[in-house]
C-alpha cells in the first residue's frame, strides 16, 4: 500500500450501517444518513436476481452532472457485492437521494470513463484506492442515470 493511500484512508464510524442506515434514512428523508462519515450516501434498490424481490442498500455516491456514481468495492473483497450482481441482471433501479425517490438506469463505466469517474468518487471517499489495493478484481464503477 502506498504511503499516499495510507494518508488518505478514513477510519469509518460503523454505528449507522446497512438495515439501520436504510431505516433511518427513509424515516428522516435523508436527514439522518445522507451524510455518512463525511461522504454523501444514497439508497439503491435493486431487484434480487434470484428472488425477484426489491433489495435496498445504502451506498456512498458522487455526482457527475445529472448522474450518480457508486462503486462496487465491498471494502476490497474478492467478489462483487450482491447489489452489483442484481443490477447486472436488471439495470433498472430506484434510488433515494435525501427525500427524492428516483427511477434510474445503471451502467458500468468502462475504459477512460471509468478512470475519470474513479477519480470523481475518490474525492468523496478516498478509501476506494485502498480497497482497490486489497483485491485482484477491477472494482466496478457504476453510473446511475435518472429517467426523464
Amino acid at each position: 500500500m502506498s504511503d499516499d493511500t495510507k494518508k488518505r484512508y478514513i477510519q469509518p464510524d460503523y454505528s449507522l450501517l446497512n438495515a439501520d442506515h436504510t431505516q433511518r434514512y427513509r424515516e428522516t428523508g435523508g436527514e439522518v444518513g445522507h451524510i455518512w462519515n463525511g461522504a454523501t450516501a444514497l439508497l439503491l434498490t435493486t431487484i434480487g436476481r434470484r428472488s425477484g424481490e426489491p433489495r435496498t442498500t445504502p451506498l456512498i455516491y458522487a455526482s457527475d452532472g445529472d448522474d450518480y456514481i457508486i462503486v462496487a468495492s465491498m471494502g476490497g473483497a474478492p467478489k462483487h457485492p450482491v447489489w452489483y450482481l442484481n443490477l447486472e441482471k436488471t439495470p433498472e433501479v430506484e434510488i433515494q437521494v435525501k427525500d427524492r425517490v428516483i427511477k434510474a438506469t445503471a451502467t458500468t463505466a468502462q475504459g477512460a470513463e471509468r478512470e475519470r469517474l474513479w477519480k470523481v468518487v475518490n474525492e468523496v471517499w478516498p478509501n476506494y484506492d485502498q480497497y482497490a489495493e486489497r483485491t485482484d478484481r477491477k472494482i466496478p464503477v457504476v453510473k446511475l442515470t435518472p429517467h426523464g
